[in-house]
């Protein structure tokens, strides 16, 4: 009678520790949470470093132009016959554009935080057709040529490292910041241009040269009836966007080049137009120039993982003690846990320093290394904490795969799991639950 009540407490404790040990998985999912939040911390932080240095460098920027703005005078009759004359304003696009690009990234540094901005050579050139002025139904007669002008966009002037100087036709022009507040421009590099009978009937041709700074991106606004950008940089990775993609890019580790052609037909907005407002910007296009993944979004990536480590590593643990008659106390159950967690706040802190795959590598070798410590002291087998420190390498890798083939994550995930569960079901038949 006292054999059979102690296999049944046998048993029943046997249950009973499953039950702790699943408790303490979930438990230990708090701390990971508080460890999330450090992370996000951290990247606010970064974030903070980045925009500050950026603030004093020059923010994104969008090159525009260059636009030939001519005003008139428009007649407008009033139905007792009276005439009166408002004053309006022509845009004109050229037919052709062409930018080329030289980009180089420039690296700076906020305490420990990396910030990476750049300085772009860009070479313009392109021509102006004769002026349809028919298309836009004004006579030539009502053109004030005296004071027609040409306008350029950049986004952020603070990041202009020279004059902007363009040469159009014969002609050289200073190109100055100015309040302009018309259709396309609040303010804008503006320079006075003179028009002659010539340029109207044979068309105006144009090249300069801007050199600018900037962070994060660097766009083109296609105002060309036919625009041409092309752009290389020793930045190794690119990220294109905006309204269209490169025709052609080649990206190798040491950098990169891309080609834009853009026409009219693919834009919202007309080649020549009156008085209409129309957000030019919508149709630019480029590249964002920053540090992609970092180490913080893969941390933060590995650490959604945890349950999955922690519950693996306790059910390893568990059928180790259990199928080789070992006893080992919730607590130090929980010890072990505490371990697990603490690699992810060692990984954030060393991928500050080093980045994250080796700093991944540096925390999985200190957590590997002190749980087969702590485990060999309690088994007292070598063989056994081995065994345990086999499972966690393998657990590890796992994760550093999956983290680093974003694509294929689902898919290795899913078979990665699939398999565990074989293994675990195939050992848990020895246990007499």
């Amino acid at each position: 009678m006292e054999s059979t009540v102690s296999n049944i407490w046998q048993k029943s404790k046997l249950l009973i520790k499953g039950l702790m040990i699943g408790a303490l998985v979930l438990l230990l999912l708090i701390p990971a949470f508080f460890v999330q939040d450090l992370i996000k911390e951290r990247e606010q932080r970064q974030k903070e470093a980045v925009m500050e240095v950026s603030s004093k460098w020059a923010g994104r920027q969008n090159i525009t132009g260059p636009v030939l703005v001519i005003p008139f005078d428009e007649k407008i009759t009033a139905s007792n016959g009276t005439v009166s004359h408002s004053r309006q304003l022509a845009y004109f696009l050229p037919d052709k554009l062409d930018m080329k690009s030289a980009v180089a990234p420039v690296k700076k540094y906020r305490g420990i935080y990396e910030v990476m901005l750049y300085t772009a050579d860009v070479a313009i050139s392109g021509k102006f057709s004769p002026l349809p002025l028919t298309k836009i139904k004004v006579n030539s007669a009502d053109l004030l040529w005296n004071e027609a002008y040409i306008c350029m966009g950049i986004t952020d002037s603070r990041g202009l490292k020279e004059e902007i100087k363009m040469k159009w036709n014969d002609s050289l022009l200073s190109l100055a910041p100015q309040l302009i507040n018309n259709a396309i421009f609040k303010e804008a590099f503006v320079a006075p241009v003179t028009l002659a009978e010539a340029d109207i009937t044979n068309g105006i041709s144009f090249s300069g040269s801007v050199q600018v700074s900037g962070s994060e991106q660097l766009l083109y606004t296609p105002v060309g009836k036919e625009t041409t950008v092309t752009m290389q940089s020793a930045w190794p990775d690119p990220s294109f966007t905006g309204s269209q993609l490169p025709l052609s890019s080649d990206i190798t580790d040491s950098g990169f080049s891309a080609q834009w052609k853009s026409l009219s037909l693919t834009r919202s907005f007309p080649q020549q137009w009156r008085n209409d407002s129309y957000i030019l910007s919508a149709a630019s296009f480029g590249t964002d120039l920053f540090i992609p993944v970092n180490g913080y979004q893969k941390t933060m990536r590995s650490v959604k993982y945890a349950i999955l480590c922690i519950l693996l590593t306790f059910t390893a643990f568990f059928l180790i003690e259990t199928t080789n008659k070992k006893s080992v106390h919730p607590v130090q159950y929980a010890l072990i846990g505490f371990a697990l967690i603490l690699f992810y706040t060692l990984l954030l802190s060393f991928s500050e320093y080093v980045g994250f795959n080796t700093a991944y590598g540096i925390a999985a070798l200190a957590t590997v290394g002190l749980i087969t410590w702590f485990v060999k002291g309690l088994l007292g087998s070598s063989k056994l904490s081995m065994l345990l420190s086999f499972v966690l390498v393998l657990l590890y890798s796992y994760v550093f795969t999956i983290l680093q083939l974003q694509d294929y994550a689902l898919l290795l995930g899913s078979v990665g799991l699939f398999l565990t569960l074989a293994v675990v079901m195939y050992f848990s038949r020895k246990i007499q639950w």
